[in-house]
């Protein structure tokens, strides 16, 4: 089986934000499809060990934030390579509340939704919500897996849908990369900028999982 088939398929890159506790909450989704348009509802695929998911089961509400090829790769980052359960994922991002929910203003487009079942499978939930309220924010181009993977040069996170084992994550890599690139251990990241590696500053840290420059390995 060859997992990188997977990438043929179409997905968009989004942010699904909640409630907490006393706080806000939230993580990257790249599964997410309209199912009817009158009412209209949605399916948002979240991984089981995602802190949101539970956060989602209990409250039955998040917004989707969705991202534009604009948007900061740290976003991804804070939201798709850190856990809500050991980090405040909100403390340094911009957002407002619609709905009292938080929508996030790096995001080119959200939609308020209400969980009105869910599905289990092995490893995620399939939440099919109603959607209560939306709104486009900007006229960005969306952003697409294919995008995020081809040019912002990242990888799904482990609990990501499309996320595929360490050796098949490494076929990927050898397939879009020259020999000799530096690539980021935590979140995958190639760089290819202009400047050669080893002249970028030692303040360099990865756009997306804002890992420093020293972490970086030479595949």
């Amino acid at each position: 089986m060859n997992n990188l088939t997977f990438h043929k398929l179409s997905y968009g890159v989004y942010v699904v934000s909640t409630l907490d506790e006393n706080r806000f909450t939230g993580c990257v989704a790249n599964s997410a499809m309209q199912i009817t348009s009158s009412p209209a509802t949605i399916a948002v695929s979240i991984n089981h060990d995602n802190y949101t998911n539970r956060c989602v089961s209990k409250h039955k509400v998040f917004a989707l934030n969705i991202l534009s090829e604009k948007t900061d790769p740290a976003i991804i980052g804070t939201f798709g390579f850190k856990s809500g359960r050991d980090v405040n994922k909100f403390e340094k991002v911009e957002f407002e509340e619609k709905n009292g929910l938080p929508v996030l203003k790096e995001a080119c487009a959200y939609l308020i939704c209400r969980v009105i079942d869910n599905m289990e499978t092995a490893t995620h939930t399939v939440f099919l919500c109603q959607v209560e309220d939306g709104d486009i924010l900007d006229s960005n181009e969306p952003m697409t897996y294919a995008y995020y993977h081809k040019v912002v040069k990242g990888t799904a996170p482990k609990n990501a849908p499309t996320y595929i084992p360490e050796k098949a994550k490494q076929e990927e890599i050898l397939i879009r990369r020259e020999d000799g690139r530096w690539v980021c251990p935590v979140c995958g990241y190639v760089y290819d900028g202009d400047v050669p590696f080893e002249e970028l500053s030692e303040s360099w840290v990865c756009p997306i999982c804002l890992q420093p420059k020293s972490e970086f390995v030479k595949k």
